[in-house]
């Protein structure tokens, strides 16, 4: 069995599981994010399932550079997964890659290209919206002079971030808020650019086809 089929194969084999690790990051991430006042041993419970789906991540991304015989060029070409892999705030977004595995293994149709942007960008900046409101409360939320005290306040904070408005309402205070800010801002323009690219194109092709319809003028 060459590389190529002993990745493809690890890879059909790893997504559902990493699929869920994802799932339970978030949650685990988010009960002890929102509930601080739960007893300290729930606290412990909920970090080691947070680090240990962060293990799976380390792990299924050194086995499959390993299967891919690519060398240091494979941190290049999946360079989103080396993103995920040293910033867990996007971590939840792997779902998605998983929703779409899942589609072609069970045979299902899939929809066209223009709609899968649309279904995918959705799902990301969900996850990703949730995960950075997440986030950004839990560096804020105790900060002197912070605006963003709530979970609710962080929520719209981040709504206003990814869709590139920024009221200014709230804004971050804390180093590491403003580096989650910074994320957002560049996710926000990534998924906006990519779904009017495709809403363009889509356009484009509707009033092409209805072109067509209509047949060669008439002289």
């Amino acid at each position: 069995m060459d590389d190529d089929s002993r990745l493809a194969d690890w890879e059909r084999r790893t997504d559902l599981a990493l699929g869920i690790a994802s799932l339970v990051f978030l949650g685990s991430y988010a009960v002890h994010v929102l509930e601080p006042d739960l007893p300290e041993a729930v606290h412990v419970l909920l970090l080691s399932l947070t680090y240990l789906t962060w293990g799976m991540f380390a792990v299924d991304y050194a086995v499959r550079w390993r299967l891919s015989g690519e060398g240091p060029g494979f941190v290049r070409r999946h360079w989103l997964d080396t993103v995920v892999l040293v910033l867990p705030l996007l971590r939840p977004v792997r779902v998605v890659r998983t929703y779409e595995a899942m589609q072609r293994r069970h045979g299902e149709p899939r929809m066209g290209l223009h709609a899968r942007v649309a279904v995918y960008s959705a799902l990301s900046i969900s996850l990703l919206g949730f995960s950075g409101a997440l986030a950004v409360y839990q560096a804020e939320r105790s900060a002197p002079n912070a605006t963003i005290r709530t979970f609710g306040d962080s929520l719209w904070w981040t709504c206003s971030t990814l869709s590139t408005v920024g009221y200014g309402d709230y804004v971050p205070v804390t180093t590491l808020g403003r580096f989650i800010a910074v994320g957002l801002m560049a996710c926000g323009l990534a998924l906006l650019g990519t779904v009017t690219g495709s809403f363009s194109s889509w356009m484009l092709q509707r009033f092409d086809l209805g072109e067509d319809e209509k047949g060669p003028p008439q002289k």
